[in-house]
């Protein structure tokens, strides 16, 4: 039986440490840290290790909002999102995410980019 992406990356651990590198990151641009003002930002790092840990293929269903109406009133410009799609592929990668886990986890994020940008 093969492992999932969630197994071989080193599970839960291992994907938090990922989300809170993510966000040191976004947190740190002030370019990107107006989108956040308001933010909860446990319960959005909550949501965001499952939706890591679900498209990883972990023993998790993702239970946050739909794409378009948890994004629809921050109106995220195409050059933001894509700034904080690199800020996630340089986490993965710096926490030692492999090259081809990086490249599916980073697909599932670029799906989302029409709903986020509400297109």
């Amino acid at each position: 039986m093969s492992q999932t992406i969630y197994q071989d990356i080193g599970g839960r651990d291992a994907v938090e440490a990922v989300v809170d590198d993510f966000y040191e990151r976004v947190l740190d641009d002030d370019q990107l840290t107006p989108y956040f003002e308001d933010t909860d930002m446990a319960d959005l790092r909550t949501h965001q290790i499952q939706f890591i840990s679900a498209v990883a293929g972990g023993p998790v269903e993702y239970s946050g909002g739909d794409m378009r109406e948890a994004h629809d009133h921050l109106g995220i410009e195409e050059a933001d999102f894509d700034l904080v799609g690199r800020y996630l592929e340089e986490a993965l990668e710096e926490n030692g995410v492999p090259e081809e886990h990086v490249e599916t986890i980073m697909g599932e994020v670029a799906a989302l980019k029409a709903p986020i940008l509400n297109r």
